[in-house]
């Protein structure tokens, strides 16, 4: 009876559903690109994604054990971290560049704020930040089979021909929509990332607006500067970072209002760093910023409050 009576404070709804189930169905619509990753990459794919899963957990452990916290490395998200941050750096970077940037994830990203669900921050991508600062000509150094050279983003921004990029022979639009194409680990298959995507908006775990609002706002930004909206669209991290990061619950806004302005922020960052600044890529800083701008967000486009009049 004392069980039923007690009152905690609110919201007073409950579900069934828990964090474990919400970071296990990210997880299981990562593994399309996962498998994808390692089609094309090879057993590093697995070694890469392996050793950042590892270091996210144990620097997790390392620091509930120091904070006298509950130990809860398994409940999926430290491993989502790990699996995003492989995903977003090039599959041949060294190990130990990878073990940092996974420490950082965690260390900088999340538990300096607190830990799950207080971080302000991707902290996949203040991992894949922190690395690019550090070590910029490692995380720009990419190789498809066994080749090195320019992602398909660096050609078009230094005006050179499709054909001198890392990028298979053939149709060129099939191919990168495939993902027979250097670039990072998890960004490459745009097919494989949209199965992943469908199935989080399947299970209610993503707002496909956001997606939609991101992707659609960077093909109009490249249509209107004269670009391939579609190798734009289907090459980078775009599409990793529209389903997977962008929409992440703890770091972007609370309201269906709130996350389209968001997306639309990321959009339209991703376009003027893209045309504009002198970094091809941006998908990573736009997130970034945007997580910056998330409490603004919040404060100003707020749902009206239950018995609320003018």
């Amino acid at each position: 009876m004392a069980k039923i009576l007690k009152m905690g404070p609110s919201p007073h709804i409950r579900t069934k559903e828990t964090v474990d189930d919400v970071m296990y169905d990210v997880l299981i619509a990562l593994l399309p690109t996962l498998l994808a990753a390692s089609y094309f990459f090879g057993v590093r794919a697995i070694v890469v994604t392996a050793v950042s899963i590892l270091s996210c957990m144990l620097t997790e452990f390392i620091c509930q054990k120091l904070l006298k916290q509950e130990i809860q490395i398994f409940d999926g998200s430290a491993i989502i971290t790990g699996v995003l941050y492989a995903f977003v750096i090039p599959p041949y970077m060294s190990l130990i560049y990878i073990v940092i940037g996974a420490i950082v994830s965690i260390l900088l990203g999340k538990m300096v704020f607190g830990g799950l669900g207080h971080n302000i921050f991707n902290p996949a991508l203040v991992g894949r930040a922190f690395v690019q600062a550090s070590w910029p000509v490692a995380i720009t150094t990419f190789m498809y089979d066994d080749i090195g050279g320019a992602t398909l983003l660096d050609a078009m921004k230094r005006g050179l021909s499709t054909d001198s990029a890392l990028i298979e022979k053939g149709n060129l639009y099939l191919n990168t929509f495939v993902g027979k194409m250097g670039g990072c680990l998890g960004e490459t298959s745009a097919l494989a990332i949209l199965l992943g995507g469908l199935y989080l908006i399947y299970k209610k775990q993503v707002d496909w607006k956001v997606p939609t609002i991101i992707i659609g706002t960077v093909f109009i930004i490249a249509l209107i500067a004269g670009a391939n909206p579609f190798l734009h669209i289907f090459s980078g991290g775009l599409f990793l970072g529209a389903f997977f990061m962008a929409s992440d619950m703890v770091t972007s806004p609370h309201t269906p209002k709130g996350r389209a302005i968001f997306a639309l922020g990321v959009g339209i960052l991703v376009g003027l760093i893209r045309f504009k600044g002198g970094y091809p890529e941006g998908v990573a800083y736009s997130i970034l910023i945007m997580n910056g701008f998330v409490p603004l967000i919040n404060k100003y486009i707020s749902p009206k409050k239950f018995g609320e009049v003018k």
